[in-house]
């Protein structure tokens, strides 16, 4: 295993920078996307670069991408991890709700099966604590679909140190997803629990440079002497922040898609590392 990957659950090698396939649905992630043709070109794109993880939900549409996935991809190549979340419901654009009935969770497991077409998911991660079902009780169902083989591994969304903690005695926990960005460190903490652990983590919104990349602004100076964009400086800054971190960029768009993946393969000096993180607000 090289710098550039991490095994999952200490037996599914990824590479570290993944696609995250929530904004190939409709606006306010509902809905069909404006272009269906190009949603499944931009996954085609993501595995032709060599991308080998993808992160989905059964929220996002919802159910959309998880179809748009399968339409694209399926049959799967022998290395790609897809890795779906369940526990929120969708009311309408922009709104989600948390949902951690055991009922409801393994319902939805069982249908991100069907929809993907595979007979177990990857990585199936809790996407909130419900804090009105006991913690015992939602991942008791998704232990439950580990030990029948319908999931392979068990991840968290949004979660504290604390928590973490809690399930330690619950479940094995192989991934958290939190967000974490450039300008958005709030959970560092829980990065460096996960970095102990070893547990895989998954920024969500990774590319947020804010204010940092208005133009003149340091974000943008920065690009500008690397030749590089401020995306991928955020990216590369997150490669390099810890060997546990799997950012997971999302985008419509090939040309992003592209650019995203191609902040792999940066090599950033002590000094560039050392002004980007600096740069939180």
């Amino acid at each position: 295993m090289s710098e550039k990957d991490f095994t999952i659950g200490g037996d599914l090698t990824v590479r570290r920078l993944g696609y995250g396939a929530m904004q190939i649905t409709g606006e306010g992630v509902w809905g069909l996307p404006e272009d269906h043709q190009g949603a499944v070109a931009v996954l085609r794109r993501a595995v032709e670069l060599g991308v080998n993880f993808i992160d989905t939900a059964d929220s996002y549409g919802p159910y959309v991408s998880e179809e748009l996935i399968r339409e694209a991809l399926h049959p799967y190549p022998d290395d790609l991890v897809i890795a779906t979340k369940a526990g929120l419901l969708r009311t309408g654009p922009g709104e989600w709700h948390t949902c951690g009935r055991p009922e409801y969770l393994r319902q939805e497991a069982e249908m991100s099966l069907r929809r993907l077409g595979v007979e177990r998911i990857d990585l199936f991660q809790l996407h909130r604590i419900d804090p009105q079902v006991p913690m015992e009780d939602q991942l008791g169902v998704l232990n439950d679909l580990q030990s029948e083989g319908k999931v392979r591994h068990l991840g968290l969304s949004e979660i504290t140190v604390d928590q973490l903690r809690q399930t330690a005695d619950l479940a094995t926990i192989a991934t958290v997803q939190n967000r974490y960005n450039l300008v958005d460190r709030d959970a560092e903490p829980v990065l460096d629990a996960c970095a102990v652990d070893g547990i895989g983590f998954i920024p969500w919104f990774p590319v947020a440079t804010g204010q940092l990349a208005r133009p003149g602004g340091p974000l943008d100076e920065l690009a500008a002497r690397t030749g590089t964009s401020p995306s991928q400086l955020a990216l590369a800054w997150l490669l390099h922040r810890s060997p546990v971190m799997l950012p997971i960029p999302g985008t419509k768009s090939v040309a992003h898609l592209e650019e995203n993946v191609a902040a792999a393969d940066l090599d950033l000096d002590g000094e560039t590392v050392a002004q980007l993180s600096s740069l939180a607000y």
